[in-house]
């Protein structure tokens, strides 16, 4: 899977780029967010996406400083900008610095689409350059999406059974060139510095950065790649054990990351090691919510913004991106919690004063 970064300052048009485009379908996969050019220059060091779409008018560092900075330290990237404004002076800079396409807002999704599509045709065709197998990447990328699912979950064992099916397909084995190999074991340690980086882990996050003598040989590669998840998960295990206190920010941090997930009081204090009754007290005497009604008052609020902010956003994927597959409860409990139906909120036909808490 190629992946993207979406780089904007408003959170619900990177939100609109995630939903128009048919990232399955182009062999894509979003993979980060940044809301400035300065943020988003670290994160493409950390997680060496093939294709960065930008908004021009950003405060800060804006579009036309990224793709400078690009431009020296980055050249093979491939760049979509995005504007608000029909701005000669935008679009002659994105020319400047060989942007694929300029898209104007609102974008339409069919030319969105027109242009990931002419993307995935180009990044292929270097792929293949480079002797990366398409298929065989993308089985690489199943393995290092469960590595990234279990050391989310602090699931060792799990890290463990799937770094040993890693090390025992012979199929990937025979098939990848030793400058494959390097290639695919570095972007799984950079995947593993964002792990760590999401996961709060002091001092870990910069640890495997060091990768500038990478391993030729498949097993090897696998080694290197199991010794540093696990290293990492464990000493992850022991911050949240052994630390003499429950920090709330880093459940609340948590919380607002995966709010989308199913999950549950006791999952979420077995993670942070401490028993659920505790957990459920602390947090509504902090935030003087549950945490259940945390989640739910996360969601409705993400969907307010959904369907506020773009129509053609269907009510039914509305309800998938917060986390329900039933849309008909996903009425319900949008209706119980603002007193009118999603399909009203839209339209605006009554007034709508939404909850201000302070969380």
């Amino acid at each position: 899977m190629f992946k993207v970064l979406i780089v904007d300052d408003e959170e619900w048009n990177r939100n609109i780029i995630k939903n128009l485009g048919r990232w399955d379908e182009h062999s894509m996969e979003v993979v980060g967010e940044a809301e400035d050019g300065l943020e988003a220059m670290r994160m493409i060091e950390r997680l060496n996406p093939e294709l960065i779409i930008t908004d021009m008018r950003m405060p800060g560092s804006d579009g036309v400083e990224l793709m400078r900075k690009m431009s020296d330290r980055f050249p093979d990237k491939q760049v979509i900008v995005v504007s608000g404004y029909d701005d000669f002076h935008y679009a002659r800079q994105a020319i400047r610095y060989k942007a694929v396409d300029y898209l104007l807002k609102p974008i339409d999704p069919q030319e969105l689409n027109v242009v990931l599509a002419r993307c995935c045709v180009s990044l292929r065709k270097r792929t293949e350059r480079q002797g990366i197998d398409l298929e065989l990447s993308s089985r690489w990328a199943a393995y290092e999406k469960r590595l990234g699912s279990y050391f989310n979950d602090l699931n060792g064992e799990g890290l463990r059974k799937v770094c040993r099916e890693l090390q025992s397909d012979p199929e990937l084995e025979a098939a990848l060139k030793p400058e494959t190999i390097r290639y695919l074991v570095k972007d799984t340690l950079l995947y593993l510095r964002e792990l760590c980086a999401a996961n709060a882990l002091a001092g870990e996050s910069d640890r495997p950065a060091e990768l500038t003598d990478m391993p030729n040989s498949f097993q090897e590669g696998v080694r290197l790649i199991s010794e540093c998840y696990v290293n990492a998960l464990e000493e992850l295990i022991k911050q949240r054990k052994y630390k003499n206190k429950l920090h709330l920010g880093e459940v609340k941090s948590y919380l607002d990351h995966h709010y989308e997930e199913p999950i549950g009081l006791e999952q979420l204090a077995k993670l942070f090691f401490v028993s659920k009754e505790y957990l459920s007290k602390a947090f509504k005497q902090e935030y003087g919510l549950t945490v259940t009604d945390y989640v739910v008052d996360l969601r409705m609020k993400k969907a307010m913004e959904w369907l506020k902010s773009d129509e053609e956003v269907a009510i039914k994927r509305v309800a998938e991106m917060i986390g329900y597959e039933d849309v008909s409860y996903f009425h319900r409990v949008f209706k119980k919690h603002y007193g009118i139906s999603p399909g009203e909120a839209r339209k605006g036909s009554q007034g709508l004063k939404i909850s201000n808490r302070k969380v």
